[in-house]
């Protein structure tokens, strides 16, 4: 473990020697292993480490926020001077709040949804201002919203957590958490639910308040991207110990520790593949020496005079939007409007864009799992529609999904074997025996042991569930895959190994991918081709290199200047990009859609006009 650096007197938070324990099955089980660290006025230290590093954990220890019965907690924490450990209960809870506060991951659940935001703000007002009057409470709740650029903050007081949108409602929070001007912000994961662009506003957002109030940060994250962008100081956990620390600089440009290495290996960097013409494998890297292998060979599989496997014409897919008592209908959400594209055999196209661009909805549009309202789909030449029977069937058996969530895909009470062998047996390919057979080999095809086979979901890591969704994709010997943020949930060094899988059952598959992401780092690794979509339509289309390193679009240009970049030098700029939401795609019932004309920009690279 690194050496403790000396603690200067005006160090807001101190951490010693760190130990946390949880209570299962009869023993305690450690999770975190002497962690040290200090934090200084205004300034921001980065925990950074994967999922079961011990970085969330750590910090509610900090907040003591972990059940008594279960867990076990060693060392010292002092805040501003103050054993945070010792204090009794009643003291911690006006610790809380007023000298630290947290903002969490998933705002939709830390806010209460029976309660409109402006109470809620109200209530932590309240309770670190008990001498405010109510219109005193209200003034400096409405304050707070300003101050965290919530538009028409009057208008939306009286709103709940559900009518904002989720970079609105991560605002809301941290109006919450600067009620009572705290000395220590803790923010665990605040953007890793949230778009790219949205991403960006927020971490803007936050330098910007703790410029403004002087507050130090304590941020916790996965992001070696936002990292750099927000950190002064950053320490790197691993299987709850922490392998490095020092200045982010340091820790970027000069690091000691293997685990950080590999780690910053594995990170995805937009840019860094310009005159590539295919897609490119991640390198392999071993997360514990830190070794780098050299990537695979790059996948290059797209026969150009092929026949498309995949046509869409003019697709449009709408949902009713009913209100009242009688169920009146009241609008329509316009999720994909009069969009068109092919894939050919071999090639990945990505689509692109932020939550409610309509993306999610062709992958499920293709498959029939929404019914779409006009135009045409076409696989492998045939005219698919929702009341063609024999067409679905072939339909399903060869385009399959995998979708972003491996364990809400998986039923939990379904040994996995069962599960790959499940669309093998409802097609008639073979009997038991032969779907055991299947299920070993496809076991193998993504680097799992076939003795596996009889294990429950609940089982496996995240990136295992993930390899496991893909082999039973596999199963009926598919033409396409609809991969629906299939990697946006799991750790950049699993993600890595999942993509590179997936590049590799291309290449000797010859698999055609339609790749919905909106991290665009990932989608020039994987793309022959690129669609941005904005509101159910595509704005801009075209091969992967000319997209990202010449878009034309503005929509596409916000898109890629949002990406976070992990390079330190950049802490101290802000992408200045515009506080706003994403429109609503829902329309009255008498709206008329205009059809868009598109210009060809370069070979093969299309824009809605009016916008180059």
């Amino acid at each position: 473990m690194p050496a403790m650096d000396p603690v200067p007197s005006e160090t807001v938070l101190s951490v010693d020697d760190l130990s946390i324990a949880f209570r299962s099955e009869g023993r305690w089980l450690e999770v975190v292993r002497g962690a040290s660290f200090d934090i200084l006025p205004r300034q921001t230290l980065a925990i950074v480490g994967e999922s079961g590093s011990g970085k969330s954990v750590t910090s509610l220890a900090i907040m003591r926020l972990l059940p008594r019965q279960t867990s076990r907690v060693s060392g010292n924490i002092t805040l501003c001077g103050r054993n945070l450990l010792a204090l009794p209960e009643a003291q911690m809870r006006k610790v809380r709040g007023r000298d630290v506060s947290m903002i969490y991951q998933e705002p939709m659940t830390s806010l209460n949804p029976m309660f409109t935001v402006g109470d809620q703000i109200n209530e932590a007002v309240r309770t670190h201002s008990p001498e405010y009057s109510g219109s005193e409470v209200k003034a400096a709740s409405l304050a707070l919203m300003d101050k965290v650029r919530i538009p028409s903050a009057k208008a939306r007081f009286h709103e709940h957590p559900h009518q904002f949108s989720g970079g609105m409602r991560q605002r809301v929070m941290i109006a919450i958490a600067l009620a009572s001007r705290p000395k220590l912000l803790i923010a665990d994961e605040p953007t890793t639910a949230l778009d790219v662009t949205i991403q960006g506003q927020v971490l803007d957002l936050i330098k910007e308040l703790q410029a403004e109030e002087g507050m130090s940060v304590l941020f916790i994250t996965h992001d070696m991207g936002v990292v750099a962008e927000m950190a002064d100081r950053t320490m790197v956990m691993y299987r709850g110990e922490t392998v490095e620390r020092g200045t982010t600089e340091r820790v970027f440009h000069a690091s000691t520790a293997p685990y950080t290495r590999a780690l910053l290996a594995s990170v995805p960097t937009l840019g860094a593949m310009k005159g590539v013409a295919f897609p490119t494998p991640f390198p392999k890297v071993d997360m514990d020496t830190g070794a780098v292998s050299p990537p695979p060979p790059a996948v290059d599989t797209v026969e150009r005079q092929s026949a498309p496997i995949l046509e869409l014409r003019n697709l449009t897919t709408r949902f009713d939007i009913r209100a009242g008592t009688l169920r009146r209908l009241t609008g329509r959400v316009h999720a994909v409007e009069d969009v068109s594209f092919s894939i050919r055999p071999g090639e990945t196209l990505s689509l692109v864009g932020e939550s409610g661009c309509g993306k999610s909805t062709i992958g499920k549009s293709i498959l029939q799992l929404a019914t779409p309202t006009s135009g045409e789909i076409l696989f492998e030449g045939r005219r698919i529609s929702s009341s063609d029977k024999e067409g679905l069937r072939k339909l399903r058996r060869g385009a399959q999904m995998i979708f972003q969530d491996p364990f809400g895909s998986l039923n939990p009470r379904m040994r996995i074997g069962a599960a790959i062998a499940e669309p093998y047996l409802a097609h008639g390919l073979g009997n038991r025996a032969e779907a055991r057979a299947r299920v070993a080999d496809l076991l193998d095809q993504v680097g799992l042991d076939s003795a596996v086979a009889d294990r429950f979901p609940h089982e496996f890591s995240g990136g295992q569930r993930q390899r496991i969704c893909i082999a039973r994709a596999l199963a009926l010997e598919p033409k396409l895959i609809v991969a629906d943020e299939s990697v946006s949930a799991l750790d950049v060094s699993i993600q890595a190994q999942v993509v590179n899988l997936m590049l590799d059952l291309q290449k000797r598959l010859g698999l055609a991918y339609l790749f919905i992401s909106h991290d665009m780092a990932v989608v020039e690794r994987v793309s022959h081709r690129i669609a941005v979509m904005y509101l159910g339509e595509i704005v801009e289309i075209g091969p992967r290199e000319a997209v990202l390193s010449a878009p034309r679009h503005p929509y596409s240009r916000k898109l890629i200047n949002a990406v976070p970049v992990p390079d330190p030098a950049r802490r101290h700029t802000r992408r200045d990009l515009p506080d706003e939401e994403i429109l609503t795609p829902v329309r009255p019932l008498d709206h008329l859609f205009q059809k868009r004309e598109f210009i060809e920009v370069g070979p093969d690279h299309f824009v809605q006009a009016g916008n180059v």
